[in-house]
C-alpha cells in the first residue's frame, strides 16, 4: 500500500468476510432487470439511465427503452431527436446522456461490428462512457471488471474498515477484497450493501447486514461517512451496544458477561445488569453473530463460528 492510499486494515480473514457478504447477496437481493441479463446494451441502457436517477423511476424507462431499440442497430438507425425526446419524457435528466448512448450504439454498428467491447479500457471508448460506467458493463456484462467503487461501496468501507477518504485508498481495498474472476456477483453485493444496509441512515440489524461482526461503525456507533459528515444519531442506542458487544468479543474472545458489561456500557449494573445483557446477547445469538454457553452458574458469550 502506497502512503496516498493511507492506512487501513482488512480483517485477516478475508475469506470469510467475502462469502458472508456473496451469500447475504445471494440469498434475497433487489429484483433489479438489469440483474436479470448479460446483455452488455441493455447493461448500458441501465447504467447510463441510473446516473442521479432514482431507481424506481429508471425501472419503467428502461423497459420502455428496450421495447423500443432493443438492440444496438435499432438504436444506431434512429433518428436523435426521437431518442432525446424519449429521454426528456421520462424525465431521466441531462438529455446529453441520451445523445452519447445513441453516438455509443452507433460505434458499436460501425466500429466494432455490433460486438460490444469486452474489457474496460475498450469500453471507455464508447461515447460517454467514463470508467465507472465501462468497468460495470465489463462486470455486469462479462465478468470482467475491476472492483466497482461509487459513493456507496466508499461508504461502506470507510465504515467498515476505516479505509481513509482518499480515492486511492478506496481503489486499493475494493480490489484487494474482491474475489479474483467474480466482479459480477461481488460488484453487485457491495454496491446492494451499500443500497439496502448501508444507507446514510443504516440499517444493520434490519438488513441483517453480514458485516457486522468486523464493521468499525458498527462496534462504535458512529456512522458518519464522507457523504454523511455528521455522527449519525446511534449515541446510545441499543444497536450501537449491540456493536460495541460484538467488538467487544472480537476482541477479546469469549467473555463472562460480567466481563463483557462494562465493556458494553459504562453504567452496568442495576437495570442495565445481567438481565439485560442477556437479551442484547439473545438477539444477537438469533442473528446468528453470538454463541452463548452456560457454565454452571455463569454465562460465557462469543462470537459465532
Amino acid at each position: 500500500m502506497t502512503e496516498a492510499e493511507g492506512e487501513y486494515a482488512l480483517p485477516g480473514d478475508v475469506d470469510a468476510v467475502r462469502d458472508a457478504l456473496v451469500d447475504w447477496y445471494e440469498d434475497g437481493h433487489r429484483d433489479f432487470p438489469w440483474r436479470r441479463t448479460d446483455d452488455p446494451y441493455a447493461i448500458l441502457v441501465s447504467e447510463v439511465m441510473s446516473q442521479q436517477t432514482q431507481l424506481s423511476r429508471v425501472e419503467d424507462a428502461y423497459h420502455a427503452f428496450l421495447d423500443r431499440w432493443p438492440t444496438t442497430a435499432d438504436l444506431a438507425a434512429a433518428d436523435r431527436a426521437d431518442v432525446v425526446g424519449f429521454w426528456s419524457a421520462n424525465s431521466l435528466g441531462y438529455n446529453n446522456r441520451a445523445k452519447y448512448l445513441h453516438e455509443a450504439a452507433r460505434q458499436v454498428e460501425n466500429e466494432y461490428g455490433g460486438e460490444f467491447p469486452r474489457t474496460p479500457d475498450e469500453l471507455e471508448e464508447l461515447m460517454g462512457v467514463g470508467p465507472y460506467t465501462a468497468n460495470a458493463v465489463a462486470s455486469f456484462a462479462f465478468n470482467n471488471g475491476d472492483a466497482v467503487v461509487d459513493t456507496n461501496v466508499k461508504r461502506v468501507l470507510y465504515r467498515a474498515f476505516d479505509v481513509p477518504d482518499d480515492d486511492a485508498a478506496f481503489e486499493a481495498a475494493a480490489n484487494e477484497l474482491m474475489p479474483d474472476g467474480e466482479s459480477e456477483v461481488w460488484n453487485n453485493a457491495i454496491m446492494e450493501l451499500g443500497g439496502v444496509a448501508c444507507g446514510k441512515s443504516p440499517s444493520c440489524d434490519d438488513a441483517g447486514c453480514p458485516w457486522r461482526e468486523w464493521c468499525a461503525a458498527y462496534a462504535s456507533g458512529d456512522f458518519a461517512a464522507p457523504d454523511v459528515p455528521e455522527q449519525s444519531t446511534f449515541e446510545g442506542s441499543r444497536r450501537q451496544k449491540r456493536g460495541r458487544a460484538v467488538g467487544a468479543l472480537r476482541e477479546h474472545g469469549e467473555l463472562e458477561l460480567d466481563e463483557l458489561g462494562p465493556r458494553v456500557r459504562v453504567d452496568y449494573g442495576g437495570d442495565t445488569g445481567r438481565e439485560w445483557l442477556r437479551g442484547l446477547l439473545s438477539d444477537l445469538a438469533d442473528d446468528g453473530l453470538v454463541e452463548l454457553e452456560d457454565r454452571g452458574d455463569e454465562t460465557v458469550a462469543r462470537l459465532a463460528n
